[in-house]
């Protein structure tokens, strides 16, 4: 089963929006909808994992950290994040990091990680 923490994305909440218009409208059963957000999971850990190459610098000030059930959480303070040209910065920044590799289905093979500015 792979991780669902994209599904608080801007593409995922649009997703689920659009699945629960579906259900509403009886368009589609509870159980359809379902199998498209276990489908959306493999799928956008799949893409993120194979077809982006961009790589990313940031640097801050570590304000708390958790390791849990194989998930690691990490709060940034004063975050600077680095491309090529580029430069961000944020007052804070909660990242999420779990292990694909200890999962039980064996086709993700790969960590996943989400960085979102933390409120």
């Amino acid at each position: 089963m792979a991780y669902q923490l994209y599904r608080n994305t801007t593409l995922g909440n649009s997703l689920q929006e659009s699945l629960d218009e579906l259900i509403q409208t009886q368009q589609i059963t509870p159980q359809l909808a379902l199998q498209v957000l276990l489908q959306f999971d493999k799928a956008i850990n799949t893409a993120l994992a194979n077809r982006v190459r961009n790589r990313v610098n940031f640097k801050g000030s570590l304000n708390t950290y958790r390791f849990c059930d194989n998930v690691w959480t990490f709060v940034l303070n004063d975050v600077e994040f680095r491309e090529v040209t580029d430069l961000v910065k944020v007052d804070k920044v909660k990242i999420v990091a779990c292990d694909g590799k200890n999962q039980v289905n064996d086709y993700f093979s790969h960590s996943s990680l989400i960085i979102r500015p933390s409120q």
